[in-house]
């Protein structure tokens, strides 16, 4: 009889994580995720990205299942093309957000990622996009960015480090919304409470698992709350030092296939 897994539950993340920098999943990172699901583990992908910015990806890995998007705001069913679960930034308090952020460090830049399935991702005159493969529809004023339902608002400023400009709006934000960091230029306001963890418990309630037996794969501080939640954290050798120092393990970075080096270990022979 074949001893049961260590793990059911595999959680990525995806830039800087899962895909190499050019977007792309290598063949070795894809044959290790096909032995896990062969042996019985479900993968699910834990993303900032939203829902219609993960579905190509998820066409590609062949994946029919769930995927949680938006830093945790959306539960996305990739078979029925649907969210199960979506919470959106109300628009007063994004502008107030906003406009708390830039009382402290002077004008930032934003943009936003609409609520849905066909959401857009919409920027504001001199937003620049950290992916410049993602897809985005550049607006002609701030007001417009809210002309409907939105997961999340981007942040970038001229000067300020990431880092930096993260920690001023937490202060300036407090409860109004909750501050990620996510990637190289990427400073994310999305809905107080809501983080990749809320994401993934509600992803694993849905296919009948839970934290004791889910191994989470990140490389950013926004990944931090994931890897409370999960029994093993395992940071990418690119991650933040944030990251690293939380992580129960620190396998080979994106580019060298660091999933995969850990899966092989733990699917060996399987």
């Amino acid at each position: 009889m074949a001893a049961p897994l260590a793990y059911s539950l595999i959680a990525t993340d995806l830039d800087g994580t899962l895909l190499r920098g050019d977007d792309t999943l290598s063949d070795r990172s894809r044959d290790a995720l096909a032995r896990a699901a062969a042996a019985g583990a479900q993968h699910l992908v834990v993303t900032g990205r939203p829902a219609p910015r993960v579905r190509p990806l998820l066409d590609d890995l062949g994946g029919r299942g769930l995927a949680v998007c938006g830093q945790g705001a959306q539960v996305y069913d990739a078979g029925a093309d649907r969210l199960l679960f979506s919470v959106t930034l109300e628009r007063e308090l994004a502008e107030t957000a906003l406009g708390k952020i830039e009382a402290e460090v002077g004008q930032v830049y934003a943009a936003v990622d609409q609520d849905g399935v066909d959401g857009l991702t919409l920027i504001e005159p001199g937003y620049r996009m950290p992916h410049p493969t993602l897809p985005a529809v550049r607006v002609q004023r701030r007001d417009d960015l809210w002309c409907a339902p939105i997961s999340k608002v981007l942040l970038r400023h001229h000067a300020l480090a990431d880092d930096e400009l993260a920690t001023v709006a937490r202060s300036a934000v407090g409860s109004l919304a909750t501050v990620t960091m996510s990637g190289p230029g990427t400073v994310e306001l999305q809905p107080c409470g809501i983080t990749k963890a809320t994401g993934l418990a509600l992803a694993a309630e849905y296919l009948g698992l839970g934290p004791r037996r889910t191994i989470a794969f990140g490389d950013m501080p926004n990944d931090i709350p994931m890897f409370d939640w999960a029994a093993h954290g395992v940071a990418m050798a690119n991650a933040h030092p944030e990251l690293k120092a939380v992580a129960d393990e620190i396998t080979k970075s994106n580019e060298d296939d660091g999933i995969a080096v850990v899966l092989e270990r733990l699917f060996r022979g399987r």
